[in-house]
């Protein structure tokens, strides 16, 4: 029991731990505080926060396209919010241009934001020196009008081979010539319009 007691003597008395700073403390509160105030000149940061609360890429929807330059086919993606586009950019997975674009390419989105691009169709009369905006139905009418003038002013339904007349059903006034955007399925449809329109000269941009 003594020596109990003389053991517990010996030891010494246990103190709260300091809430005082030390040195480490101070050192890093000076660290801190030097990196929060230069970030607080470089960045605006009731900007940051705002931004922060919407991310860049939300309500985000993209749809893969192709440029219409050239006759490469070069596949883009574009990236649309509330049906307006905001970006466009290569395609890393097409098998043509594994997402690199040209200049002409690079130039597509400028090309469409741009405050001089068309929005509806145009017409200039006949010895008129200015255009005017017409509706698209009008263009339309226009359009099918003029085609359908041009054919039957034009039609050729016979022709003699040697001593025979036969029927050939064709007109030479006009053409169709595609681009390169267009898709597989519209290239068939203009295959058959052109057919159904009796011509045969049918052309492609990248061979004019």
């Amino acid at each position: 029991m003594q020596q109990r007691e003389e053991l517990s003597a010996q030891r010494p008395e246990r103190t709260a731990p300091s809430t005082l700073p030390n040195r480490r403390d101070w050192f890093n509160a000076t660290i801190l505080g030097g990196v929060g105030l230069a970030l607080d000149g470089l960045l605006d940061l009731p900007a940051v926060k705002a931004a922060s609360r919407e991310f860049k890429l939300s309500n985000v929807s993209e749809f893969t396209t192709s440029c219409n330059f050239c006759s490469c086919g070069c596949g883009m993606i574009a990236a649309v919010r509330d049906g307006k586009l905001i970006t466009l950019e290569g395609d890393y997975d097409h098998v043509v241009n594994r997402g690199s674009l040209c200049v002409k390419g690079m130039s597509m989105f400028p090309t469409h934001t741009s405050p001089q691009r068309l929005q509806v169709p145009r017409y200039r009369a006949p010895g008129s020196d200015r255009w005017v905006d017409i509706t698209w139905e009008d263009a339309i009418e226009r359009i099918a009008g003029k085609i359908r003038t041009i054919r039957d002013t034009t039609w050729i339904a016979t022709e003699r081979v040697g001593d025979k007349e036969v029927p050939v059903n064709r007109t030479d006034a006009f053409a169709f010539m595609g681009g390169a955007q267009n898709t597989n399925e519209e290239c068939y449809l203009f295959q058959k319009a052109a057919r159904l329109l009796g011509t045969v000269s049918v052309e492609h941009q990248a061979r004019l």
